[in-house]
Formats: C-alpha cells, structure tokens, sequence
C-alpha cells in the first residue's frame, strides 16, 4: 500500500551549532593573535606555525560539518578533539618551559572548548563528560603538576559543557513533546473538519432516505433501513477516528521529527478492538466503548471480535430481524469484557444443552471455545421473555500459545 508522509521537523538546537561554528572561527582567529603577539618567547616557534596551519585549515574546512548535528559524526568529532589535544601536548614542545610553568595559554587556547562543545550539543551531557575529561587529563599532562590555575580551566570547561549538554537533552525532549501535541492538535481539527462536512452531506442525505423509504413502503423500505444502518455506522466511524496512523518521534539532524503515515495497521503489536468492533454497530446494534484505545494481542482481538459476531448472528437468527442488540466494551486492569445483550425472547431453559446434543454447537465452538483458547470465558445468561446476555471475558496477556507467538 502507497505510504504518504508527512514530516515536521522542529530545532531549537540548531542555533546552537551555528553559533558554535561561529566561536571556532573567532577562537582559531584568537589563537593565532595570542601566538604571534608572544612570538619572540617561543623556544621552537616553527612547531607552533606549523600547528596553527593545521588548525586553521582544519577549522575554515569543516565549518560545513559543524553547521548541523548530522555532519557531526563520530569519527568527526574524535578527529576534532584529537586535534585540540594535539595542540595542548604540544605546548611544552613549541613554547618555553618559563611560560608554561607560569600557566601560559595552551597553543589552541579557548578554542579546546569548541571541540568539547561539540560532543555536547551532539550527544548530551555524557559526551561532554568524556570529551572534557580528556582535555583535562591532556592539560594535566602539558603542565606536569595540578597547578591551580590549570585545575581552575578544567572544571570551568567540564562544568559548562556538562551543563550545556544537559540543556540540548532537555530541549529535544522537549521538542519531541511539542511536536506530538500540534500532531495530535492537527489530526484533531481535520477529523472534526471531515466530521462537519460528513454531517452536513452524507449523514443527512442518509437520513432522508431512510424517513423517505420508510414513508413509501415496498422496496424503499428496505433501502431506507440500509440507509440508516450505514447512517449509524458512518457516524460510529467518524466518532471513532477515520485513517489508521502510526506515528514516529525520533531525533534527526534537524531536530526533534514526528512523523505522520498513512499505512496498513501493523499487526505485530497489540490491537485496539474498538476498531475491530466499530463495523457492528448499526441501525438495530449500538455500541458502548470507552474514549480510550483498548489493546489486545492481535489474535485475542480477532477472536473476540468473532465471538460477537457469533452472538449476532445467534441474535439474527433466533430473536428475529427487528431484535435490537446492545455491545458493551468494559477495559478492566487486566482483563477486556465484551456484554452483548438482545432484547428477544431469551433462551428457554436447556435448550443449549440440547442444540449441543443434536450436533449444533454454535455457542460451544464459535463464542465459549474462541474464548476458552485464549484463556478466558463465555458466560451465557438467558431469562425467557427478557432476552439473551453473552458476557465475554479475556485476560490481557493472552496465554493461548497463537498469541504469543503473533505478539513476538
């Protein structure tokens, strides 16, 4: 079956890696202005030059990957902080021992922080654990002892990046929730959109032909009593949700996505019977279920569905074609119940018993033994003169071997 797609995407990170490319640019540009102001101190310059050629090209080339979380991988972003430790072991190499004992800025210098913002803004606030405590341990090492200064930027790096990562954690989740609602908001407007136009056409054209047939008699009688079963099914639909939709929330390069797709119902997870109990409902069957989804293991809801078919054509046939029915839907912590109560002239007393001696087994096969095999029951109760009540009952972890095997 076509799929038809619609996606929404929303980011509230995305300014986040912008102005990250941003603060690479500066803080490369910042680098490089504090090297070549303190120029003449370096022990072996040429190490430095040759460093901030590489970083400079590194930074200007890759503005592009840091542009979105997609380009961000992780081989990327391990190729970004081996980098800027690169540049902070470095440091005793291509400066003087003098200044690096007086806490002289490391030869990529602020701009470590980007690198560790990265992982941050792509991964949450484990990355920026682990992508800061290996700068840590890196400035540890450039400096030989924990001097106060150098522990002071560590926990200063680890503490912001922890934090910021947190933040874009808190900001997805928080994404993804907004995006659900306007896709519920959406969904709920075109289904009373629809609802309107179908009352305002179909339902009253329905209607008429029903009052009209039953005015002229004969044939438009009949065609007048379809009209308003499908009436009430049409309404039953309407009321119920009109396209299946399976929807998706996920985290992509652009942000939180909902998806939203039209497709065949999946049945690999649970069912809502309601679905499969709306088709009955008619002129001379109302339905009661409750406002909520009521799931069942999809062999479980075919079965008791079948069931209450099986009690309405036991209703057709024995109380009669003007026999009214009634399906109530009972969604119980661990069980589902299904009543289905008629109207008719009840079952005289042992009447079951004998229909199963004389081979007919319509209420022992198709409603006590679908029930049976799922681990749940048929009760039967009949007063003669006051109608039939079928009471279904079917636990929520189906233990019939059929169902467990649909529901892996």
């Amino acid at each position: 079956m076509a799929k038809r797609e619609r996606v929404m995407r929303m980011s509230v990170e995305q300014p986040l890696w912008r102005a990250l490319s941003g603060y690479r640019v500066l803080t490369m540009l910042y680098a490089v202005g504090l090297f070549a102001t303190a120029y003449e101190e370096f022990a072996r310059p040429w190490v430095a030059v040759a460093y901030y050629a590489v970083l400079g090209v590194w930074t200007l080339a890759t503005l592009p990957r840091v542009a979105n979380a997609a380009g961000c991988t992780k081989r990327f972003l391990a190729a970004d902080l081996t980098i800027a430790i690169a540049g902070i072991l470095l440091t005793p190499v291509a400066d003087a021992h003098e200044r690096v004992q007086a806490g002289g800025p490391t030869l990529p210098s602020i701009w470590t922080a980007g690198a560790v913002l990265a992982f941050a803004v792509k991964g949450g606030w484990r990355w920026a654990a682990l992508a800061s405590g290996l700068v840590a341990v890196a400035n540890l090492v450039e400096r030989g002892t924990p001097a106060r200064d150098t522990v002071h930027n560590v926990i200063l790096v680890c503490i912001a990046s922890i934090a910021i990562g947190y933040v874009v954690e808190v900001a997805r989740a928080s994404e993804r929730t907004l995006a659900r609602a306007l896709e519920i908001e959406a969904a709920t407007r075109e289904r009373e959109r629809l609802a309107r136009d179908i009352h305002d056409s179909v339902l009253q054209v329905l209607a008429m032909v029903q009052r009209r047939g039953a005015v002229i008699g004969g044939e438009a009688a009949e065609l007048g009593r379809m009209a308003g079963e499908q009436e009430v099914a049409l309404r039953t639909l309407v009321s119920g949700g009109l396209v299946p939709v399976s929807r998706v929330s996920e985290d992509a390069a652009e942000g939180a996505v909902v998806r939203s797709v039209e497709e065949e119902p999946r049945q690999s997870g649970p069912v809502d019977l309601r679905a499969l109990l709306a088709p009955y409902a008619g002129a001379k069957v109302s339905l009661a279920e409750p406002g909520a989804p009521v799931p069942l293991a999809p062999v479980a809801a075919r079965e008791v569905a079948a069931a209450v078919g099986a009690a309405l054509d036991n209703v057709r046939r024995h109380a009669g074609e003007q026999a009214r029915a009634w399906i109530l839907v009972e969604d119980e912590p661990d069980e589902v119940i299904v009543t289905v109560r008629d109207d008719g002239p009840g079952i005289p007393q042992g009447r079951l018993a004998q229909a199963e001696g004389e081979g007919r087994l319509g209420v022992a096969l198709s409603i006590r033994g679908r029930l049976r095999d799922l681990g749940g029951s048929a009760e039967l109760i009949s007063v003669p003169g006051q109608g039939t009540e079928v009471e279904l009952k079917v636990p929520k972890d189906v233990t019939d071997a059929r169902g467990k095997a649909e529901q892996r």
